[in-house]
């Protein structure tokens, strides 16, 4: 059990920490969730005893073992499973004694090895090695041969392998695609010990873990359910704090306005001082603070006529490589596709094509004439001028817009007066992402490609993004490990693997057992029962014009509606030399509302064959 008890810790005469307390009970699974810079990565140090508390404790059973991935592994000769292998130091020790050890030592050290099972080692690293991406022959390559990203995840099978009494994950699946965080999901829920991660990835919240633990000012609050039961809990919570607040604050004036009126009459002097005294002891709630709104506002591109892409039996990859081969797609202004596959598959070859970063090969591919794209990928956050402020990199882009516009546009994506003269080196992650994001929308493109765009957003700006999107009217492909925001934003699903490119036809959560159970039969369709025929595509881009012709049709109707309720509201319409007029409005009004009911009833039922057509 791990006790958090009184703890106060400061940085630089900043409280992180004000007596916080919290118990995580044995083999629990904890989300550590709060604002970003409130101090979780700083609670795994104090745990972990790399910093020293200024007041508290927090305790673990004697002998409990803590690991966590601090850093990437070396780039050294040895190979993946056996960096993997050497995570677990008590194994790799007997291993090495077994080999000198004589005698009584000898039986020691082979009773202990059968205690660990460490016969059966390599085959649980190279399952855990696989689940992260990589396959049996990557397992036997040295880790130089990999990158930076690829060898955190070496690290982070490396301590997932060493099974530690207390493990503590900080943002582990930012380095991770889909199926490796899925496959991490799985595997946390399973893990036979305790386990605190720090996450903004909501469906890992909800699935790999049964608790969170809040850190909001300076203190900890423990919630023993998963991230919706957690966030509706405490929605519930500040509305009561801020109910009984209020309360308080009236009956406080209330208090207040009798002894400022009657303190200096003498009758009621008495009454006054002791109304004074209940001010006095009154025990003031404080109203919870309103969180900062976490925002993006994209600027709205142009329509152009559908498709702005299409590609007929395209294929394309680096020089002479090809990746991609066999490829139909069209794009048109109102989709949103999300990318399915596996990493190496060829997501981001197909980004680049899609971008104009990469040519076709052989094949045809048709663009509208004035299309625009936006493309955000993560390594664009590290190519941002670290020596320059936000500010300086719109003027770059507009030199020619005053900066109190600029400041504005800043503003719209969360970056207020503070950040947007800060050096770029000194933001947050969050804070760069955020420039990216705005530079690459800048132009409000017809099309924007988004390759993890939530590595280093809290999940408040995650929700902002969801709505951003949601509000934004060009197309979307979306690479990403948070099924939430997929699920959200995507309504066309593509699978990337074998060489090509073809709609997944099933959805995001049949994709995902699909993942966990890889060697699961497809069951046969019953042949008494065919699946019905899908829609072609131009019958559903018929099915959605249509909604947007009745969507339109209903707009206009309520701009009359209004209109003539503006002129049924003139006192001047009710007087009797105008009752013949009067009459002829209240018609006009009558047929307007029947209107509206028919073309509301015609969107309805436009709405609802467009969605059972896209299943």
């Amino acid at each position: 059990m791990l006790r958090i008890e009184s703890i106060n810790y400061s940085v630089e005469g900043r409280p992180l920490f004000e007596e916080a307390s919290a118990t995580i009970p044995d083999g629990h699974k904890v989300g550590l969730v709060g604002p970003n810079g409130a101090g979780k990565t700083t609670l795994f140090r104090l745990i972990k005893g790399d910093l020293t508390l200024d007041g508290g404790s927090i305790t673990l059973p004697s002998r409990a073992r803590i690991g966590g991935v601090a850093q990437e592994v070396a780039a050294s000769d040895t190979s993946l499973i056996d960096t993997v292998l050497e995570a677990d130091v008590e194994r790799d020790a007997l291993m090495r004694e077994s080999e000198t050890a004589t005698g009584e030592r000898m039986a020691e050290v082979q009773t202990r090895l059968a205690d660990i099972d460490a016969w059966s080692a390599e085959a649980r690293a190279a399952t855990i090695l696989k689940g992260l991406g990589f396959d049996d022959a990557e397992q036997r390559m040295p880790c130089s041969a990999f990158s930076g990203g690829w060898r955190m995840r070496v690290a982070l099978a490396g301590v997932l392998f060493a099974q530690p009494d207390l493990l503590l994950l900080d943002e582990p699946t930012n380095y991770l695609d889909l199926e490796g965080a899925l496959w991490l999901e799985s595997y946390l829920a399973r893990y036979p010990h305790t386990v605190i991660v720090i996450s903004h990835d909501r469906g890992l919240l909800n699935r790999a873990v049964g608790s969170i633990l809040h850190l909001e000012d300076r203190k900890l609050t423990y919630y023993g359910v998963p991230y919706d039961g957690f966030a509706k809990q405490r929605a519930e919570r500040r509305a009561q704090l801020t109910a009984t607040a209020r309360k308080q604050q009236e009956r406080r004036a209330h208090l207040q306005g009798f002894v400022d009126r009657f303190r200096a009459k003498a009758s009621k002097a008495k009454q006054a001082q002791a109304r004074l005294k209940m001010i006095e002891r009154m025990d003031m709630v404080t109203p919870p603070e309103e969180a900062a709104k976490r925002v993006f506002k994209f600027p709205q591109p142009d329509e152009l006529s559908p498709p702005i892409i299409n590609i007929e039996g395209g294929s394309t990859g680096y020089g002479e490589t090809v990746i991609l081969n066999r490829l139909n797609l069209r794009i048109d202004q109102d989709d949103r596709i999300a990318l399915l596959g596996k990493n190496g598959q060829g997501k981001s070859t197909l980004s680049k094509l899609l971008s104009d970063r990469l040519p076709l090969i052989e094949g045809r591919m048709g663009r509208s004439s004035k299309l625009r794209i936006g493309y955000f990928a993560q390594h664009q956050v590290d190519e941002l001028y670290l020596d320059e402020t936000p500010l300086q990199h719109l003027q770059r882009e507009r030199p020619d817009t005053p900066p109190a516009k600029l400041r504005a546009t800043l503003a719209g994506f969360g970056l207020q007066a503070a950040q947007s003269d800060t050096e770029v080196a000194r933001l947050s992650g969050g804070q760069k992402a955020r420039l990216s994001l705005l530079l690459a929308t800048l132009d409000a493109p017809h099309l924007l490609i988004l390759d993890e765009p939530t590595n280093h957003l809290d999940i408040e700006s995650r929700e902002a993004l969801v709505e951003a999107l949601t509000a934004y009217s060009g197309a979307v492909i979306l690479v990403s490990h948070d099924m939430h925001l997929l699920s959200m934003v995507a309504d066309r699903l593509w699978l990337v693997s074998g060489g090509t490119v073809r709609p997944y036809e099933e959805d995001l959560d049949a994709y995902r057992s699909m993942l966990l159970t890889p060697d699961k039969p497809v069951k046969p369709a019953k042949a008494d029962k065919p699946k019905p025929a899908r829609p072609s595509r131009d019958q559903i881009l018929e099915m959605r014009s249509e909604v947007r012709k009745c969507e339109a049709r209903v707009e206009k109707i309520e701009e009359m509606r209004d209109k003539l309720a503006k002129k049924l509201a003139d006192p001047a319409l009710y007087e009797d030399t105008r009752v013949g007029e009067l009459a002829t409005w209240n018609r006009k009004y009558a047929e307007v509302m029947e209107g509206l009911g028919k073309a509301e009833s015609l969107w309805e039922a436009a709405v609802e064959r467009l969605e059972k057509a896209e299943g």
